[in-house]
């Protein structure tokens, strides 16, 4: 009988020890304390959060460091991470078209879920994705600054509701982020509104419409929405011709994905090569380097006025 005993404490020891390991290595262990607990799918959602929270709430991003977004399908443990969550936040239903049908099986009804696309007035995909509702709208609203300031608005108000006793520091620290958009956004107007070309050729999926339209670029991108898709041959022709006629200097290509189409451009038309990064994650290095948002758009500047040959 003692032995029985000692053998069931001993196994339900054991059984306490592995499930907590478990729930650590999964990253849902329960709060030790009062933050706000928040998920969010996208990097830029990520940064946003984290600079509006302070160390007032715990910010976590569903997606692993270094994985493509469009390609990226959530886990079981992904689902009850956002159900366990204070605050779920993600980008519209024409980035995650996933989130919905986690949204509607939630049964966790006190989950705050924004849609942090609310007050935006998107634009058509140039090219639709396979896997994109129909009528699909460009979902990368977070590379037109102006945009970016309703998306952090739209993430305050949600800290605001889940926190209220907290709200001024908040609202402090959105409007201070917001201030540093503004101030990226007039370097940009300044910088690209004196370049030789106005051209931007990228050998990635069509990303940067938002922000080639608010500084008056012409952008021609060489995959759909998602850099699942291939170009065609004719594509790779036209775009070989285009680049010159214009007598371009520079292609640019994307982070995250491989480089094999824009070094095919450069080897045929004697271009060279720039990242120009879209941000929907970065790696698991730049996450431990505390990469931001505003420096990567800071280095999207920097070659961007080298690329066009800005004055």
């Amino acid at each position: 009988m003692i032995k029985k005993i000692i053998f069931f404490l001993i196994l339900a020891i054991l059984i306490a020890i592995f499930s907590a390991f478990i729930v650590k290595k999964l990253n849902k262990l329960p709060p030790d304390n009062n933050k706000v607990q928040v998920v969010t799918t996208l990097y830029p959602l990520y940064d946003f959060s984290k600079n509006i929270a302070g160390d007032r709430a715990d910010v976590s991003l569903l997606l692993p460091p270094g994985v493509e977004p469009h390609s990226f399908e959530p886990k079981p443990d992904d689902v009850f991470a956002i159900n366990n969550a204070d605050i779920f936040i993600y980008t519209g239903k024409f980035m995650e078209v996933w989130a919905q049908d986690i949204i509607n099986g939630l049964t966790n009804n006190n989950v705050l879920v924004v849609d942090s696309s609310k007050n935006i007035k998107l634009i058509p995909s140039v090219f639709v994705d396979e896997d994109g509702p129909a009528g699909s709208m460009d979902p990368h609203i977070w590379l037109d600054f102006d945009k970016a300031k309703t998306m952090v608005d739209n993430i305050t108000d949600a800290f605001v509701q889940a926190d209220p006793q907290n709200s001024s520091y908040y609202k402090h620290n959105a409007a201070e982020y917001k201030q540093r958009l503004d101030d990226l956004d007039k370097q940009y107007s300044t910088a690209l509104a004196s370049c030789k070309s106005k051209d931007i050729i990228y050998a990635g999926h069509y990303a940067f419409g938002y922000l080639a339209k608010r500084y008056s670029l012409n952008y021609v991108a060489a995959l759909g929405v998602s850099p699942d898709a291939e170009p065609t041959v004719s594509d790779l022709i036209s775009l070989v011709e285009q680049i010159k006629k214009g007598n371009i200097k520079y292609i640019f290509y994307e982070e995250l994905t491989s480089p094999k189409i824009a070094q095919t451009l450069s080897g045929e038309t004697g271009t060279s090569m720039l990242i120009l990064n879209a941000l929907h994650n970065v790696s698991k290095k730049d996450i431990q380097n505390g990469v931001s948002y505003i420096y990567l758009m800071d280095k999207n500047l920097d070659n961007l006025k080298k690329g066009l040959q800005c004055q």
